[in-house]
């Protein structure tokens, strides 16, 4: 009986139990984001003008907003990092107490209080001095919160553990990292080098145009790609605030691998890039500062690329709805099109034969031919046109665009199995797919039936 009654006692604790689980499960959770206390009450993030930050590094850092921008002060002066400081006032206003842990501590070292981890202290435009202090110490048991304390008061409360990577911040993380400052719409000449290759571009009516080695179309693209990698491209380290001749040549900075000029009118910007730093880094130098510097290697690549990887690919300047003429001339004939413009209302331009018989084209054909033509590319280019056939055309296209203002002519070439193309005023060919030009001569034999 004995076994039974206690059978029975444990039966029902496990009902009992269950039945109070089930009931927790169904009541409604309570919504506490809204009950949680503010750390530092009301205070807005746009209105903290100065953060003194002590990290667990041991770094000790000072900024403060200067006409709408926030600098570093101390250990040195430069401008910070808007997203990194935004990020730490914004943290700061919006900070909660997760749960208050103690309101009077008796030993503050149980909670990593005695000596803070990390301390920020900051003021907002209404206050004199840095009124304000945040004390964190370590996490918590469950790693989830951390133990922290507004300095002049004893309580000790919760702050999520997250949050450490909004306030433990280095000078260096402070610091605005970006390694060249310069207005990217004002740029208009970049000069490039790297070992015994040199580049030039200037920008002509908003067109870029590769000078040296060749006077050349540049792609706008590709140079403007440049352009925002230098802008964008960040410091990974500081290695040294004050080089001496000694330590430029350490860092290869004396006869740098790789440089490159930006020219905005009468200013200018430079960097040099110099020897290895370690697998993804290299040291270089902005040579309007002192200071030597590590970025990713991945730019210094970038640097070494040729003329040929800036040029122009497209055969043509023309688009498809912009073109109005063609002329296209083999074997001594030439075939000429012209856009018509349709009458009416939602009327449809169409394409008229006018050369050598006048006669209405297949509009599909027509638009079929002039859209390869305009998709024309080049894969490569060779310096010499020599074995092209460039020098008896298997084809010229003669395209007129923009209401007949402006004007694309290129000549076609066989050699062998490849065709290569040239544009006037352009040194050597570029090498095209044969098919585009296959195609594009299958067209033009249905249209010129």
């Amino acid at each position: 009986m004995r076994g039974v009654r206690s059978t029975i006692i444990l039966l029902a604790v496990l009902l009992a139990t269950g039945g109070y689980a089930y009931y927790i499960s169904k009541k409604p959770a309570e919504d506490t984001t809204s009950k949680q206390e503010k750390v530092f009450g009301n205070i807005q993030a746009d209105k903290i003008d100065e953060i003194r930050v002590k990290s667990a590094s041991g770094d000790t850092t000072t900024l403060r907003k200067e006409s709408g921008v926030w600098q570093v002060v101390e250990p040195i002066k430069a401008r910070a990092d808007e997203s990194e400081v935004s990020g730490m006032t914004s943290a700061l206003a919006q900070l909660s107490v997760v749960r208050v842990i103690d309101e009077n501590p008796g030993n503050l070292k149980d909670y990593g209080l005695a000596t803070p981890r990390i301390e920020v202290a900051f003021k907002t435009d209404a206050d004199k001095t840095l009124a304000h202090t945040l004390l964190v110490g370590e996490k918590s048991p469950t790693g989830a919160d951390l133990f922290a304390e507004r300095q002049g008061q004893k309580r000790v409360f919760l702050i999520p553990a997250y949050q450490e990577s909004s306030f433990n911040r280095s000078t260096f993380e402070l610091r605005d990292k970006t390694v060249l400052k310069f207005e990217r719409d004002k740029v208009d000449g970049i000069e490039v080098s790297a070992g015994s290759k040199s580049l030039q571009f200037t920008k002509e009516g908003g067109d870029w145009k590769l000078k040296k080695p060749l006077d050349v179309r540049a792609d706008f693209g590709s140079v403007e790609g440049l352009v925002g990698r230098l802008q964008t491209v960040q410091m990974k380290s500081i290695v040294s605030n004050e080089p001496s001749p000694a330590d430029l040549k350490k860092y290869g900075l004396d006869k740098p691998t790789a440089s490159v000029n930006l020219n905005m009118g009468s200013a200018r910007a430079t960097l040099v890039v110099g020897g290895k730093a370690d697998d993804t880094t290299v040291y270089a130098r902005d040579t309007s500062k002192p200071l030597v510097m590590t970025i990713e290697s991945s730019l210094a690549d970038e640097l070494k690329k040729n003329a040929d990887d800036y040029r122009r690919k497209d055969l043509f300047e023309f688009r498809p709805y912009n073109a109005n003429r063609i002329e296209i001339t083999r074997n001594g004939t030439t075939v000429a099109f012209e856009k018509v413009k349709g009458e009416g209302q939602n009327a449809v331009d169409k394409w008229r034969r006018v050369s050598p018989s006048a006669a209405d084209a297949d509009k599909d054909k027509v638009d079929s031919l002039v859209s390869r033509l305009s998709n024309m590319r080049a894969s490569s280019f060779v310096e010499s046109t020599a074995k092209t056939g460039l020098d008896a055309p298997a084809m010229t296209v003669v395209v007129k665009f923009d209401d007949g203002k402006k004007e694309d002519r290129v000549t076609f070439g066989k050699h062998e199995n490849d065709v290569f193309a040239a544009r006037p005023g352009e040194p050597g060919a570029a090498k095209i797919d044969t098919t585009d030009f296959t195609e594009a001569n299958k067209t033009l034999d249905e249209l010129a039936k």
